[in-house]
């Protein structure tokens, strides 16, 4: 799937504009869409193009030269590095375990949530676990889990498959679909699945976590018990959460930029990272804000 939407702006006295390229992440698109609306407001010399197709597809544009900017929705590969990128942090969120509302056994499988080890074995191990397994108890029918995992490359996957034990998206066991959006629609057209998708389609800007889902919370001391602090069950407890580091597949955003960073590269940034940058992410709803000492710090790095 590749979206595209080109952002431009009247220009006066035919003035040639100054055009800046991104492309990437559907997780950062919606809020680059809206940092580009408001950065050309302030900068009628600027003319700022924004594509999706996916945080591999960002990667692979930057280090080609074929955008300014790539977004990414995951942490930087050491091989992209060794290419001459430049991976600077705009935003924060995270990946989260989901199954149907309708599972006989939900309500049991969110007070109990998920270890590491429960998805290493369904994801990694190619396990075929049982609820009776999983949940401990008895039970008369007894059903296995049915894994789904992204087949597209995408940040999701990645930070998903790094959080299991620094694996790679092709680690990842599963039937594969395509897209957020699909991977919701698996679970919801099979009571017995499990998948992941990224922060801004667990949860609607209401707050409330997508119709007929439940997120699973990760049992990340693996007590055996989902304690208050481990707890999601709404957007404000997730970014609870990730703001207090008790959410182990939590991730950053990133832009990627590649070899020397030129000035209207910097000044778009630094506008992002802003204050009004800041509220304008708060508004999208799509991903969580970098602490204010953090935002700050990136942007007196790239002057």
């Amino acid at each position: 799937m590749f979206v595209s939407l080109t952002l431009t702006v009247a220009c006066s006295h035919n003035k040639k504009k100054s055009v800046l390229t991104l492309s990437g992440a559907f997780a950062i698109y919606p809020t680059a869409i809206a940092w580009g609306e408001e950065f050309q407001k302030s900068n009628p010399g600027a003319k700022i193009e924004v594509s999706a197709g996916g945080a591999g597809k960002g990667a692979a544009d930057c280090i080609a030269g074929l955008v300014d900017i790539g977004m990414v929705s995951r942490d930087p590969d050491p091989s992209e590095l060794a290419k001459g990128i430049t991976a600077i942090p705009i935003s924060q969120d995270g990946v989260f375990v989901i199954i149907d509302e309708k599972n006989p056994f939900s309500n049991k499988i969110v007070e109990k949530g998920f270890t590491r080890e429960i998805l290493y074995n369904l994801y990694i191990n190619k396990k075929k676990l049982t609820f009776e397994e999983i949940l401990s108890i008895p039970m008369e029918k007894n059903f296995s889990l049915n894994v789904y995992t992204r087949s597209d490359s995408c940040g999701a996957a990645a930070t998903f498959a790094k959080f299991l034990g620094n694996f790679k998206q092709e680690n990842l066991d599963g039937i594969g679909v395509n897209s957020d959006p699909q991977m919701i629609n698996a679970v919801l057209n099979d009571s017995n699945g499990i998948s992941y998708v990224n922060f801004s389609y667990a949860f609607g800007k209401d707050g409330k976590v997508f119709p007929e889902v439940k997120v699973v919370p990760i049992d990340a001391n693996g007590n055996g018990m989902i304690e208050e602090n481990e707890k999601i069950s709404s957007r404000e407890d997730a970014i609870k959460t990730i703001n207090s580091s008790n959410y182990p597949i939590s991730r950053k955003n990133y832009f990627f930029v590649k070899g020397n960073m030129k000035e209207s590269v910097k000044n778009f940034i630094s506008f992002c990272l802003s204050d009004k940058g800041t509220s304008i992410l708060n508004e999208c709803g799509t991903s969580i804000p970098l602490p204010e000492e953090e935002r700050k710090e990136i942007q007196n790095r790239i002057k």
